[in-house]
């Protein structure tokens, strides 16, 4: 049995704000780091008990160097650095039986522990017209590949997030959020007993879960922050920008151009400048 493992950090056991996530100005960054690590190793450890023979661990926050590589399981192999051309999910492929989510947080917008949408530039993303998160969007990628999403870890708003995607999901609940950037924590002893326990729920129930889809033609729309972002977005070639409402449409032919058409908006839109 062959596992993805895509670890962002918003959503961690114990993080709650940026203090925890920003490699260069966090005063508990590296704290994060250790707790992003033993999270990681939960799910691990879990997931060799249910028989998984290969697991790859992607790295999947800010320039994607957060993972401690030398306390990581050794049964793990660890894809770390950027850039990336399908950044949180490189590296997946249709030889991986399932993905697992570690550490994610809510759509941008919405409540929830450090909730966002791959950017501060992003207001809105849509796929087909389904808006999605950082979870929807890789949780589609995953699907073009056939590949099913069964575990994702983080607060009780990005369980109820992923599950409205994907009911059957399993869902390890380490902290209720109170607001952006404050959660009552479990332990790191009961987080890392509920990251097992999920794990194996998940994989004993691997053959009910289904790949999320979307039916064909794809078209992948984003509502920038304002419009300078927009109009720079709108420089990759075949996007429609829609003036009234800020939105920036592409149809993409597969899950490659998807993924690298929305990471070009996105790095293009960071140019614009508010004032």
């Amino acid at each position: 049995m062959k596992l993805f493992l895509s670890v962002d950090m918003e959503g961690i056991s114990g993080i709650v704000d940026p203090t925890y996530i920003n490699p260069d100005t966090g005063m508990n960054y590296g704290r994060g780091r250790v707790f992003m690590t033993e999270d990681a190793n939960a799910v691990i450890e879990a997931a060799l008990e249910m028989g998984a023979t290969e697991i790859v661990v992607a790295d999947s926050h800010n320039t994607m160097n957060n993972i401690l590589w030398e306390s990581l399981h050794p049964k793990a192999k660890l894809l770390a650095g950027s850039p990336r051309d399908y950044s949180m999910m490189q590296g997946l492929d249709e030889s991986f039986d399932a993905a697992f989510f570690i550490g994610y947080h809510t759509r941008q917008g919405v409540p929830g522990v450090l909730s966002h949408t791959m950017s501060g530039v992003v207001r809105n993303m849509y796929i087909n017209g389904q808006v999605v998160g950082e979870f929807g969007f890789n949780a589609a990628y995953a699907g073009l590949y056939g590949v099913p999403v069964c575990l994702v870890s983080g607060d009780n708003l990005i369980a109820e997030e992923a599950r409205a995607l994907i009911p059957e999901i399993s869902t390890a609940i380490v902290k209720t959020a109170v607001s952006r950037t404050s959660a009552i924590c479990l332990s790191r002893e009961q987080a890392t007993a509920e990251l097992k326990h999920q794990t194996k729920h998940a994989l004993s129930r691997l053959a009910d879960i289904k790949p999320l889809t979307f039916s064909q033609p794809l078209e992948l729309a984003i509502e920038f922050s304002h419009a300078g972002q927009a109009e720079m977005a709108a420089n990759v070639p075949g996007t429609r920008y829609e003036t009234e409402t800020g939105i920036v449409r592409y149809n993409p032919v597969d899950q490659h151009d998807l993924y690298k058409t929305m990471r070009a908006m996105i790095n293009l839109a960071h140019n614009a400048v508010f004032f």
